[in-house]
C-alpha cells in the first residue's frame, strides 16, 4: 500500500516516521532529537545496524539520520530545490559532523522520488564534497518497508491519508445535533426487509462479520427513530442536508474504496474526522456513528449489488 506521504500535517509527523522505521533496520537505540535547530540531524544510531543497509553487512559506528520532508506531490530528488538542501544544508552539516568526529554514515530519508540516475548524481555529489558513506532514502524504498512493517502506519495512522473525503461535515454536524435534542431512546432491533440481503452487502463492502456484530448491530435499535426523524415534514431541511451528504460520501468512497481494506476503516476514519473537526459533538460522539451505521445499513452508502 502506497501512503500520500505529502499529506503528512508537518515535518515532526514525517520525523516520527523515520524514527520508527530506523528501530526496525538499525535498532532500538535509535535516539530521536526534539523539533528545533538540529545542527544536520534528527536522530542517530551508535553500533551495529540490525539489517541496514543489509544483514550480512550491516553499518558499524556513528549513523546520523535525517529527514526531508515535502507537501508537493509528485517532487523528486531531481527538483532544483532538493538539489539546493543537499548543497546548502546537507553537505555543510556532514563537514561539521566530520570536524566533531560525530559521524561515520548519513542516513538521508526524503518522501521525493528517487530514480537509480538520481541516486548516482547525489551519490558523487556527497562522495566529492563530504566523502562520506551514506544513503538516500526515497519514497520507494519507505513504500516497501511500510509493507514490510505494517504496525508502523497502525501506529501512525497513516490510513488517514488515503481517503481525502470531501464532504460537507457541517450537514452531518447539524444533522446530529438536531437529533440529540429529541428523547434518544433504544428500540428494539429492525427486521432486516426480505429485499435487503444485509450478508451479502457486507461481502460486497468487505465489512466484517466481526464487526457488524459487535459494533454495528448495537446501534441498530436507534434506526427506527432516525427513520421517523428524517422523515419527519418539519425536518426536510435536515432530510435534504442528509441526502446531499450521502450523495458526496458515495462519490469520494467509490472512488478511493480500493484503497482500504475493510469498510469499517472508512467508517472509523470519517467517524474520527468529523470529531476532529467539530468539539462540539464530543458529548454527542456516540451519536455520530450511529448515524454513520444507519448511512450504512440503509443501503445509502457502499455498494449495494
Amino acid at each position: 500500500m502506497k501512503y500520500p506521504l505529502e499529506n503528512l500535517g508537518s515535518d515532526k509527523e514525517f520525523e516520527d516516521l523515520v524514527a520508527l522505521i530506523c528501530e526496525r533496520i538499525l535498532g532500538t537505540g535509535t535516539i530521536v532529537f526534539s523539533v528545533g535547530k538540529d545542527g544536520g540531524k534528527d536522530g542517530k544510531f551508535v553500533g551495529t545496524a540490525n539489517k541496514f543497509p543489509s544483514e550480512v553487512n550491516p553499518w558499524t559506528g556513528k549513523i546520523i539520520i535525517q529527514a526531508k520532508h515535502t507537501q508537493r506531490p509528485n517532487a523528486s530528488c531531481s527538483d532544483a530545490d532538493f538539489k539546493q538542501i543537499l548543497k546548502k544544508q546537507v553537505i555543510p552539516a556532514i563537514k561539521k559532523l566530520q570536524e566533531k568526529d560525530e559521524i561515520d554514515y548519513y542516513l538521508l530519508f526524503t518522501n521525493r522520488k528517487l530514480s537509480g540516475i538520481q541516486e548516482k548524481e547525489i551519490e558523487d555529489l556527497l562522495y566529492q564534497q563530504a566523502n562520506i558513506e551514506y544513503s538516500v532514502i526515497g519514497k520507494e524504498r519507505i513504500d516497501l518497508w511500510l509493507e514490510e512493517y505494517p504496525d508502523i502506519a497502525i501506529v501512525l495512522n497513516l490510513n488517514r491519508l488515503l481517503l481525502p473525503l470531501e464532504f460537507d461535515e457541517e450537514d452531518l454536524k447539524e444533522i446530529v445535533l438536531a437529533f440529540s435534542k429529541l428523547d434518544v431512546k433504544k428500540g428494539d432491533l429492525p427486521e432486516i426487509p426480505e429485499r435487503r440481503d444485509i450478508v451479502k452487502k457486507n461481502e460486497l463492502n468487505k465489512l466484517s462479520k466481526d464487526y457488524f456484530d459487535n459494533v454495528l448491530k448495537k446501534n441498530m435499535q436507534y434506526f427506527k427513530q432516525i427513520e421517523d426523524f428524517l422523515s419527519d415534514p418539519k425536518n426536510e431541511e435536515l432530510l435534504n442536508k442528509y441526502n446531499n451528504t450521502i450523495d458526496d460520501l458515495n462519490e469520494e468512497i467509490t472512488i478511493h474504496r480500493d484503497e482500504y481494506d475493510k469498510f469499517e476503516m472508512i467508517l472509523n476514519h470519517l467517524y474520527k474526522m468529523v470529531l476532529d473537526k467539530f468539539s462540539e459533538l464530543n458529548s454527542n460522539r456516540a451519536l455520530v456513528r450511529v448515524f454513520l451505521h444507519y448511512m450504512y445499513y440503509n443501503c445509502d452508502i457502499g455498494k449495494n449489488e
